[in-house]
């Protein structure tokens, strides 16, 4: 093995074209895309482990929410370890402990365990998920971050992707364990990788102490909020978890500048705004995937296989588009291929509605995957380099965190909420007829917030934030 890559001492040196730059790409792609493969892996997986471990609706929410409620409380955490200790360190711890997490989880002998194993894992992912994009952002010079930072949406796009496909011949072929089970051979090469090929980069101004207090508040305050809305609206721990947000606000605002959120990063208001549309958006998309292929195996009797393969357009334009998307959006701004693209998600949501008992794969799952695909690829790569150009550099590893925890705390929040209230509780996932019901109202709903998500972007984002001069700002 080489000697481990020096430290960069002064910004970005790496070109994307060059044979260090593409490894390093390699490295956080296959990182992050660990923890989006493992999302959508698991989500194929549903309808086997809740019969097998005799869970209800709810079992299957903390199933998904379990995971992504320590990654989103947490996050924000990583990603100021990893600005202060070293952002390729704190990467490779994060991916090992996301790995034997992943073993307990394919071990599993009863649904509260695999719960407990889950909130393991995202602790895991909320170590390595912030690291690989703030690593993009401290390696590549400044012109070639937009474009790295496309091709690392599109094809961390691809393994979330794929992920339903893989899930399913993995459940079909070998169980839902090893729909856990398949994270140690990536994450090993996820290691050598790193070793090898990624220098290390940290914020050589950061001083003072963790805001341990925020981190608790978060993590709290999340909890208490998931689990009044997925056990029927529970008033206490719901007004709980309120409470402990608004005290994690005036935390912030009080320890400024040692807080886990610098308020100041909130000050460029393109910053704000671009987190608000991710809140929305990915609270639409974390509806969707939560329900999709459980829909396509419970009521329109697809195979797992066949469930997890009618994702396979959105990976293939993922794959096409995404880093031409980055491109566009630097050349002419990011205010119009986001406003589009999260449109055309939402009419791909829409034409899910109509997917129902004996459903075409030809007229209307392929279409509304295909559409949906167009719309995540045009928007996704601007929508993170917007994030990114916004913030001041020396945050980077915060800013990733931040706008990787508002897009988990979405999905969190809308996963808890909107199966409820659509009547998708109990043994409702048993219940074809139930599900169907459910599910057609819940993509009208997940529709309507991409709706809501496009006005905002067009409402408040510049044209020109991607230009080297404004990302200064």
């Amino acid at each position: 093995m080489t000697d481990a890559p020096r430290e960069l001492q002064a910004g970005g040196q790496l070109e994307f074209t060059s044979a260090r730059g593409r490894w390093v790409l390699a490295a956080t792609v296959l990182g992050s895309g660990l923890a989006l493969l493992d999302s959508t892996v698991v989500n194929v997986a549903l309808p086997f482990l809740g019969r097998e471990l005799h869970a209800g609706m709810a079992g299957l929410q903390w199933t998904i929410n379990a995971y992504t409620l320590t990654l989103a409380g947490l996050i924000l955490l990583g990603g100021s370890l990893g600005d202060r200790y070293g952002r390729r360190r704190i990467f490779l711890i994060g991916t090992i402990w996301f790995a034997v997490a992943s073993a307990l989880c394919g071990l599993s002998p009863n649904i509260e365990f695999l719960i407990g194993a889950r909130a393991l894992q995202g602790i895991g992912g909320a170590l390595l998920t912030p690291g690989s994009l703030a690593i993009i952002q401290a390696s590549f010079v400044h012109k070639d971050r937009p474009r790295a930072v496309g091709a690392w949406s599109g094809l961390g796009g691809v393994a979330s992707a794929i992920g339903p496909l893989l899930g399913g011949w993995l459940v079909q072929t070998a169980g839902w364990r090893w729909a856990f089970l398949v994270n140690l051979p990536f994450a090993l090469l996820v290691v050598i990788v790193t070793l090898r090929h990624v220098p290390e980069s940290r914020d050589e101004q950061a001083v003072g102490r963790f805001d341990v207090l925020g981190s608790a508040l978060a993590a709290l305050a999340l909890a208490g909020i998931t689990y009044g809305l997925i056990e029927n609206g529970a008033p206490v721990p719901l007004i709980a978890g309120l409470a402990l947000g608004a005290a994690f606000v005036a935390v912030e605002i009080r320890r400024s500048p040692d807080a886990l959120v610098p308020v100041g990063i909130f000050r460029n208001h393109v910053f704000t705004a671009v987190n608000v549309v991710t809140l929305v958006m990915y609270a639409a998309m974390g509806v969707v995937f939560f329900l999709l292929v459980v829909q396509l195996q419970v009521v329109s009797g697809f195979s797992p296989i066949a469930a997890g393969l009618a994702m396979l357009p959105t990976t293939i334009l993922m794959m096409l588009l995404s880093a031409r998307a980055g491109e566009i959006a630097k050349r002419y701004g990011p205010r119009w291929p986001m406003t589009l693209g999260i449109l055309l998600a939402g009419a791909g949501f829409l034409w899910m509605s109509t997917i129902g008992s004996g459903a075409s794969y030809l007229l209307q799952v392929l279409p509304a995957v295909s559409v949906f695909g167009l719309g995540l690829s045009a928007a996704v790569a601007p929508l993170t380099s917007t994030v990114l150009a916004t913030a001041d550099e020396r945050y980077a590893g915060t800013a990733s965190g931040v706008n990787n925890a508002v897009a988990r705390t979405g999905s969190l929040l809308a996963v808890a909420a909107v199966p409820p209230m659509v009547g998708l509780v109990g043994d409702a996932f048993q219940n074809p007829s139930v599900f169907d019901a459910g599910f057609k109202t819940a993509m009208l709903v997940s529709a309507g917030m991409m709706a809501v998500s496009a006005l905002i972007t067009f409402v408040t984002i510049r044209t020109n934030v991607l230009t080297a001069e404004d990302g200064a700002d």
